[in-house]
């Protein structure tokens, strides 16, 4: 019987390897798998390579998973904000090496290699810095900048549901990063608030099939200071 529950976060993220790259969903605050990150940190791997649309807020959440020193590169399209000072600190001190990528370019490249495409090129970054080094271009008299397929080891996504199957679907702009980078890994790892019976999902709205999914694990929500209960986001 197939059954993809993993009965913690520790259970979930125990596969996950040194030197690994890890992509991580989220788009800005939404979408974030928080516990699935603390549960990264808590796990040890190290000497990682992140891949995210930026480089962390505050101290939580993916900002504290670079201050533990065991994240070697970062691949992302924003790196700063008024409150990235782990990122800033680390990258100023040569302690975390970043590829900087447009956010088109990102996801493109996330979605190439889950659709098995061998590269592609693309107008953003054409005559810039970012084209250093790769193969350009002019196409029906426009510059293009060909760029690489970014794969991934495991991708940690935060989703709305999901089967024991794997099957997943998402809450609104959750969703963000989260299907492209499940099909550009060897393993996704995903966090979901209520896990259904087979066959109560939609097919029609699943987002991302099970084939793509190795481990789901349910986090309960959390409650807010006002004592409802916090959106997914």
């Amino acid at each position: 019987m197939i059954n993809k529950i993993a009965a913690s976060v520790a259970e979930a993220l125990a596969g996950v390897k040194d030197g690994s790259t890890v992509m991580i969903g989220g788009f800005g605050t939404a979408g974030i798998p928080l516990e699935l990150i603390d549960g990264l940190i808590a796990q040890g791997a190290k000497d990682l390579t992140v891949v995210n649309n930026n480089a962390g807020n505050g101290d939580t959440g993916l900002a504290a998973l670079l201050a533990t020193g065991r994240v070697r590169k970062i691949i992302c399209s924003f790196p700063r904000q008024a409150d990235s000072f782990v990122f800033d600190g680390l990258y100023r001190s040569g302690k975390l090496e970043l590829e900087l990528v447009p956010q088109g370019n990102l996801s493109e490249r996330i979605r190439a290699a889950g659709a098995g495409i061998g590269g592609f090129f693309t107008p953003t970054g054409y005559g810039t810095e970012l084209a250093k080094g790769k193969e350009c271009r002019v196409i029906d008299g426009k510059g293009y900048v060909l760029e690489q397929p970014i794969r991934g080891d495991v991708a940690l996504v935060k989703a709305e549901r999901g089967d024991r199957w794997g099957n997943l679907t998402y809450r609104m702009t959750a969703r963000n990063f989260g299907p492209s980078m499940a099909m550009a890994c060897q393993q996704t790892i995903a966090s979901v608030h209520e896990i259904v019976e087979l066959g109560a999902l939609d097919p029609e709205a699943v987002v991302t099939p099970a084939i793509y999914v190795s481990k789901i694990v349910k986090i309960e929500r959390q409650a807010t200071q006002a004592g409802g209960f916090k959106k997914a986001a």
